[in-house]
């Protein structure tokens, strides 16, 4: 439901800390659904979130959003695109306020050709990436939108957060009116 990774923002934190006086890493701010990176343009900056709570969503060509992963503390974000060189694949909005560590194309780009310590954290989260998507595909098989939604709920209360109901909808990948309908079932 909620992606984090300890082990990456522990890597950026020591990053910022260690910089003196240098600006590779910065920390940037958003707000409560500002766009953090959009769909089909070209990122310009690696990020990591270091506080805060984003939604990692696809627009399909119907204009219908399907929310791929909620994404929190020590999740990067534009790597794969660098990596790849091409546009962005998702979009990813602020749910929270969310801050970043962010850091240039260029500088990202050094520190994967001379940090080992970058690499096996980019392995492990892309590996992390593949049994994520694998198990989500899984789980919406063999459990209820009805168990799914509860869990999502469950979430939502604990982060202190406020998901729309059209967020929602897009995770579970139903309509907002099947959602309604459940909804009403559930109380």
């Amino acid at each position: 439901m909620l992606r984090t990774n300890q082990a990456f923002l522990i890597y950026f934190e020591e990053l910022y800390t260690k910089q003196k006086g240098r600006e590779e890493v910065v920390l940037k701010s958003f707000s409560r659904d500002e766009n953090i990176l959009i769909q089909d343009q070209l990122p310009s900056k690696v990020m990591l979130i270091k506080e805060g709570i984003a939604k990692c969503y696809l627009t399909e060509e119907n204009a219908k959003e399907y929310i791929v992963e909620f994404l929190g503390s020590g999740e990067i974000l534009g790597e794969v695109e660098l990596i790849k060189n091409i546009n962005c694949l998702c979009s990813v909005k602020a749910v929270s306020e969310v801050t970043v560590y962010e850091t240039s194309i260029s500088y990202f780009k050094s520190l994967i050709k001379n940090d080992l310590a970058l690499n096996h954290l980019l392995l492990d989260s892309f590996a992390q990436r593949i049994i994520n998507t694998s198990s989500r595909a899984s789980y919406q098989q063999l459990y209820t939108v009805e168990h799914t939604l509860t869990q999502l709920l469950n979430m939502q209360a604990k982060q202190g957060i406020q998901i729309s109901k059209e967020d929602m909808a897009s995770y579970l990948g139903i309509t907002l009116r099947s959602l309604n309908r459940i909804l009403k079932d559930l109380k």
